[in-house]
């Protein structure tokens, strides 16, 4: 198996040499997106950027031996369905129902013919492994399609999607290499290095967007990698982990969805109240809104990696201080009530999506 460094290097290569010809594709073939009333950019963008993420990473765990596990090749096969369904989403625009049937066939051919579900995690209370049994397959299958719909509907500024999940591919590999997990090692390496490569051309202002394609996949793959090796893994609290690598997105959505069931609305009804939206409107730019979630998104992942090194005691201090520090945050910003509709609308010009 290749070295770690070797595969991150590659995929990063990779991304930042495919990325410009993929943005070329995407004009040429008219996958372009047009600002509609509740957009954050007011120009046109090309699309197709998950593509170029996709193909980075999949040459890189390729070349770095990642087909030994017949688990990662179910990985891929199922990144390759997400990548497909968004590229149809990005074009034709599929209904809600349709899409999370597509997330849903995805999730449930990695589960039921390659096996990579969540049939225990080791529970720190008792200093033993409990097992799913029959609810092992619907379970998974919800956690992935949650990760691959937490990320989608982060994406809502240049590089703010892409920088998340680096970090979340960060923090994954540190304690996949950690817990000598070849498999989790290589996918995580290679996931990082095209996210990483694929922000060269995504910060603000943004030449391209990844679409459904590319945030889709991201989420469909870090939740697939945490459920092939970290969820297993007997590091303390390992159910936490990935919570904690993608909380920001996670927790912002339960906000969303809180926010909507309590006026009534659907749950799947878009708004202007997420953080990002927030901030904002607090008056930070487009660049430093993102900044602001990257650092949220690295204190999030070194808290994830403490939570590995530390005793079940200190573990439980340590998330308990993060739960506390997020719901505080999303008191003060508001984001469990809805503002005022007038606040909505951008009051100057925005180039992120």
């Amino acid at each position: 198996m290749f070295n770690t460094s070797v595969v991150f290097g590659l995929a990063l290569a990779l991304s930042l040499a495919l990325t410009p010809l993929v943005r070329k594709l995407a004009l040429r073939t008219g996958f372009v997106d047009r600002p509609v009333a509740r957009s954050m950019h007011t120009e046109p963008k090309p699309y197709l950027g998950g593509l170029a993420i996709f193909v980075s990473f999949m040459v890189a765990v390729l070349a770095g031996g990642g087909l030994k596990d017949p688990k990662v090749f179910g990985i891929l096969l199922g990144g390759a369905m997400i990548v497909l369904l968004g590229v149809i989403d990005d074009r034709l625009r599929l209904s809600p129902k349709v899409k999370l049937l597509g997330q849903v066939v995805a999730a449930a051919m990695l589960v039921y013919v390659f096996d990579v579900k969540i049939d225990y995690i080791f529970s720190p209370l008792g200093n033993r492994y409990v097992e799913f049994g029959l609810f092992a397959g619907p379970l998974t299958i919800f956690w992935i399609v949650a990760f691959t719909n937490v990320v989608n509907l982060i994406d809502g500024l240049d590089g703010l999607a892409a920088g998340i999940c680096s970090i979340a591919s960060l923090t994954l590999l540190l304690v996949s290499m950690k817990q000598n997990l070849p498999g989790a090692i290589v996918l995580t390496a290679a996931l990082a290095g095209a996210a990483i490569g694929f922000l060269r051309y995504n910060f603000n202002p943004a030449k391209i967007f990844m679409g459904d394609a590319g945030a889709m996949f991201l989420g469909y793959t870090l939740a697939a990698v945490s459920v092939h090796g970290v969820l297993k893994t007997t590091a303390t609290i390992g159910l936490i982990v990935p919570v904690l690598a993608l909380a920001l997105p996670i927790f912002d959505t339960a906000f969303a969805i809180v926010r909507r069931l309590a006026t009534g609305r659907s749950i799947g009804e878009a708004d202007r109240d997420h953080l990002h939206h927030r901030l904002l409107r607090l008056g930070l730019s487009h660049r430093n809104t993102v900044l602001v979630m990257w650092a949220i998104s690295a204190w999030l992942g070194l808290s994830a990696v403490a939570v590995t090194e530390v005793s079940i005691a200190q573990a439980l201090i340590i998330v308990g201080i993060v739960v506390l520090a997020i719901l505080f945050g999303a008191k003060k910003m508001g984001l469990l009530t809805v503002s005022d509709p007038q606040a909505e609308a951008p009051k100057r010009k925005s180039i992120g999506r």
